[in-house]
Formats: C-alpha cells, structure tokens, sequence
C-alpha cells in the first residue's frame, strides 16, 4: 500500500554535475525526482508540488542554502518538509549547529557516500510514506465518522416519523371506533327498539307519521356511515396515487345551490340560516362529484363550528380562476390551528369536542389541488372563518 503512494523529491544546487550525480544516486522506480539550480527555481517547484524531502546545497550564490531553508520553514506549505544540507565543509559543530538552527534535519558531507544517501534518503520517503498513509486512514475515518452520524440522524428520523405513524394510527382507530359506533348506536337502538313493539304486537308504532320519522333516522345514520367510510376510501386512494379526477364543463353556480338545496335539512337541524350569493354561471372544467365533495366538507365544518350563526357561500369568477367562499361567524380558527388543519386526522375542538376523522379538510385539499387549484383559509378567533377554493377554469384530465 505505502508504495503505491508517490513520493517527490527535490533537489537544489548551482552545478548541474552534482544535481546529476545526485539524481543518479537515489533515483528509483517509487520516486519522482525534480531539480533546481537555484533558490528561486526551487520556491516555484515548493509551491506547485508536496516533496518528501528537499536536499539542498549550501554554497549557493544569491540565496544560499541556510536562507532557503529559513524561507521554506517560514512558509505554511513547506514547513513540513524534512531539508537535507548537503555541505563541503566538513563535521565542523559550528557549521552543524547553524544549519540544524535554519531548519536541517541532517547533512550529507562531500565526497558523497552512495551507500550513506541512499540509506538516509529511503527513510526519510518511508516516512514521508507512512505520515501520508495515515492522513489518508485518519481521512478515512473521519468520512466514517460524518456518515456515521447522518445514518444516525437518518435513523433517527426515521424512528420519529414511525412513533409519529403509531400515534396517528392509533388516533386514527380511537377516531375511527367512536366515529361509528355513533351512528351505529343509533341503528342498533332503533332496530332493538323495532323488534321490542313487534313482540308486543304493537302495531301503532309503526303509523305513516313514525315510519317517515324512522326511515329519515335510519338515512341519515346510514349516512354518516357512508361518508366515514368515503373518506377513508379517499385517503387510501390518495395515499397510492390513485384518486380519480375526471373533468367535465359544469356551472359551479349550479352546482352550490343542488349541494345547498341537499344539505337544507342538516343546515335547519344545526339552527343556522345560508345566504347563497350567485355571481351569474361561473363554468370551469372540474369533477363536479369531487368539487361537490369539498363543498359538503366545507359547509359540513361551518355547521360544525359556526356556533348557529349564519353561513354564506358565494361563487365568483375572476380573470384567472374561479371561486367559492365558505364562510361562517363562528369561533375562527388560530394561526397555529391554520397550519395543521389540512393535515390527516387533525381536529379542531368545538364546543370542547373535536368530531369527526379530521379527514375533510385533508381529502378537499388534495382534491382541489388535483385539479391545479388551492384552498385559501383567512380566519381570526373569534371572528369565523372563510375557505376560497381557487380553481382554473380548465384542466386536463387524470385518474
């Protein structure tokens, strides 16, 4: 492994014969040796290149060897670099002791022993060698650190958003389960309550007048039941990708007042009055069964929490787009509330006690914005609360 890393020297002296008498002697298959013949040749190659070790020659005119070498320990880049002196004058201690002060980490004498430089330039590369094969491995563990910690953050957010699907199921079953069972009380009430007067062949209980009374309960707990299960349907469907859209020329003003002209007996049971303002037909490509839906849904939760106060619904159409406005007088809705509302299951408390799914609001959303469209919500505690559903007049079909 060490040898497959590439190791670069320098050398530095004035006289082309010792720089070729020198490359000769340590020259090797794992070296890349590169040559100067002066201080300022060699700064440039310092700085383009990341050397194992620099042999200098001391006796240098201009810059001299000790110089270079001070230059080179001052200088980030090169700091690093062992520096070899290679020196004529001999093992006098005074030389020695200024040039280990410039920055040496040791001396050839000349004449050259072959033998001696080979030895002392190997260890120096293996050095060199290994000090880079350890960055390298310390690099590497620092990548695996950094993935390390991304996986566990991944993890753990993964781990999150499975508590957060737990939570929600087990919300969603709580919902479920008493969202039923109430019009399924109902019924089961209703039918013991039947079979009790036939076992007392109490025939009067079962006039025009109460069989008209029983058959409107019974519907509209049926009902109830259908649009629980609707909606589930719905969000199982949108969850694969799979909610139809099918888009059809239709008079969205038509269309409010037969949802209105329907719900007129649910809206006379919550104490409420609705004013249907018409701005002429207002014609748009649109799922008149869907967008009938998301006016149900909206008119449903004003009659929810609308507190018995008026309702309107208005249909419109600008340049662009057509709208319907459902608005009612009710508790409003607060900034907070506004931004999760939209989301499965989440419920508002009315009168203390949130009801239904917390699937309405979800399932028109993404309905209208199948269409291209949007649901804009502009609501104050306190002050009621208006959704505009925004939808282009056309759009192209899916599903």
């Amino acid at each position: 492994m060490l040898r497959k890393i590439e190791a670069k020297l320098l050398l530095v002296d004035d006289l082309p014969g010792n720089l070729l008498a020198l490359e000769a002697l340590i020259q090797g298959e794992d070296r890349t040796i590169f040559c100067a013949s002066d201080a300022g040749q060699a700064l440039g190659l310092l700085l383009e290149h990341d050397f194992a070790i620099a042999i200098l020659d001391v006796q240098m005119p201009g810059m001299n060897g000790f110089e270079l070498a001070e230059l080179m320990r001052g200088t980030e880049k090169t700091k690093h670099i062992p520096i070899v002196f290679v020196s004529a004058a001999g093992r006098d201690l005074n030389y020695a002791f200024k040039g280990y002060e410039s920055g040496a980490v040791d001396f050839l004498h000349k004449p050259l022993v072959p033998h001696e430089v080979r030895s002392k330039v190997a260890v120096f590369v293996e050095l060199y060698r290994q000090r880079k094969a350890l960055l390298r491995q310390l690099d590497a563990l620092e990548q695996s650190r950094r993935e390390q910690e991304a996986l566990l953050a991944e993890l753990r957010a993964t781990q999150g958003e499975l508590q957060n699907a737990v939570r929600m199921r087990d919300d969603f079953m709580s919902i479920v389960s008493h969202e039923l069972r109430t019009p399924l009380n109902g019924l089961a009430l209703e039918v013991q309550l039947r079979k009790l007067r036939l076992e007392q062949n109490r025939s009067d209980a079962f006039t025009l007048d109460r069989l008209r009374a029983i058959t409107l309960r019974d519907e509209h707990q049926i009902n109830s039941l259908t649009r629980l299960i609707d909606d589930m349907l719905d969000v199982s469907r949108i969850r694969t990708g799979k909610l139809s859209i099918r888009p059809q020329p239709c008079d969205l003003s038509q269309l409010a007042s037969r949802v209105t002209e329907n719900l007129a007996g649910l809206i006379g049971n919550a104490g409420c009055s609705l004013e249907l303002q018409l701005e002429g037909p207002v014609n748009a490509e649109v799922d008149a069964f869907r967008i009938e839906q998301v006016l149900v849904n909206l008119l449903t939760n004003g009659l929810r929490y609308g507190a018995g106060k008026p309702i309107k619904v208005r249909v419109y159409g600008r340049e662009a787009d057509a709208c319907i406005e459902v608005s009612d007088q009710g508790m409003g809705i607060s900034v907070a509330d506004q931004q999760r509302i939209f989301q499965q299951f989440e419920r508002i408390a009315g009168n203390g006690v949130p009801q239904g799914l917390g699937l309405g609001l979800y399932i028109s959303e993404q309905i209208v914005e199948a269409h291209g469209g949007h649901i804009e919500l502009h609501s104050r505690l306190g002050e009621g609360a208006c959704f505009r559903v925004v939808l282009p007049y056309g759009v192209a079909e899916v599903g």
